[in-house]
């Protein structure tokens, strides 16, 4: 039970304490178990990618603009690819994270509760501790599924027509994480997944039997890389799939471009939050080539690093439609369930919109022409 939450506390006063989304962070070790939030807050390896998704936003700078008339502004959007066109408050999405039970005992249906609350949306992870039927019941219309391929086919098959049952409008399958190593913050932590959180999802399917390797195979090529999904199982799951099918995890403009002409509905720029390959760039840093790869009108979201309304400016105006929020979403779920998370939605939300006031920007759409400049930080 060491690395399961502290017993919550009661809300009264936490949310004096929060003046700004980020501030969520700052409290999160109050009511995470020390190895929990090493797990969390880590990525993979020694953290490079971690730190670099948090430097790409810190680099650049919203240049404000003069006398401009916001006072219709909105952050109102609609994204395409999806089974209905979801029409969304504002642009951002709570990422899937996998096993909330590690940071609150009712798990994803808090966060469920926040995003109907808040008309954000959720993107439900294959690894949750609460079935993707039960968060339906408490989710708002916004609800994709995010998928990871299974080792048998029909596995994953049934979890896509699970989805399409309880009313899930996109599938987002997750495709850069077939191999992932814990970071060593978290192994010096000692953190252990404990018992009590299991991939509800996945309860009552056969368990894929283990890959049998030979004195000289490789661990990571027979072993781990057995069971990862090919561009041919990708096009045979758009093509039965009932629900459209995005893909998440895209880095390079040319598998974004050969994943658009395969069918992809839509796109999500991620480097799995830094817990994939463990140097890989910042997601923000290759964004641009990716909108410039699929054209202006194809959807793009982004997550990696996403701590401030003033980062999703960035984000969205460097071509991202939307963006996910996946730590953060955690951080604010430990400190006061769905309460917390709607808050942190809601700050995010007005720091959003105080840049785009700043900025001159009525709209999201404004934001494509907003002015970024680079500039020198102390991060490393």
């Amino acid at each position: 039970m060491a690395n399961m939450p502290s017993t919550p506390l009661s809300n009264t006063g936490i949310l004096a304490e929060i003046r700004c989304a980020q501030d969520y962070e700052a409290l999160a070790p109050r009511h995470l178990a020390a190895p929990t939030y090493a797990y969390i807050a880590g990525g993979s390896d020694n953290d490079i990618t971690v730190t670099a998704n948090r430097v790409a936003f810190a680099e650049l700078a919203i240049v404000p603009r003069l006398l401009r008339d916001v006072r219709a502004g909105h952050t109102r959007l609609v994204i395409q690819g999806t089974a209905i066109g979801d029409s969304f408050a504002l642009p951002i999405l709570l990422a899937p994270v996998a096993h909330q039970r590690l940071a609150h005992e009712k798990a994803e249906l808090e966060s469920a509760r926040a995003a109907h609350a808040t008309g954000a949306g959720i993107i439900l992870s294959t690894l949750s501790s609460c079935t993707l039927e039960e968060v339906a019941r408490i989710a708002g219309r916004q609800r994709w599924f995010q998928l990871y391929f299974q080792p048998q086919p029909d596995v994953t098959l049934d979890l896509v027509q699970r989805a399409h049952r309880a009313g899930y409008g996109a599938i987002v399958i997750t495709l850069d994480a077939s191999i992932q190593t814990p970071s060593r913050s978290a192994q010096r932590a000692g953190f252990r997944l404990p018992p009590e959180c299991v991939a509800a999802n996945l309860l009552g399917y056969p368990a894929a039997a283990p890959a049998e390797l030979a004195a000289d195979d490789s661990r990571v090529f027979q072993g781990a890389m057995k069971h990862a999904p090919t561009w041919k199982d990708l096009a045979s799951l758009i093509e039965k799939s009932p629900l459209p099918v995005w893909v998440k995890g895209v880095m390079h403009d040319g598998d974004a471009r050969t994943l658009k002409q395969s069918g992809v509905a839509g796109l999500v720029v991620s480097n799995h939050g830094g817990r994939s390959l463990d140097g890989a760039p910042a997601s923000l840093s290759v964004l641009p080539a990716i909108r410039a790869a699929v054209g202006d009108d194809y959807p793009l979201l982004l997550d990696g690093g996403i701590r401030s309304g003033s980062d999703a400016f960035k984000a969205i105006a460097l071509g991202a439609d939307a963006v996910l929020v996946g730590r953060l979403q955690v951080y604010a779920l430990a400190v006061a369930g769905a309460l917390g998370v709607a808050h942190m939605l809601k700050l995010l939300r007005e720091e959003l919109e105080a840049c785009m006031a700043h900025a001159g920007c009525a709209t999201l759409t404004d934001l494509r022409h907003a002015t970024l400049v680079k500039v020198t930080t102390g991060i490393e």
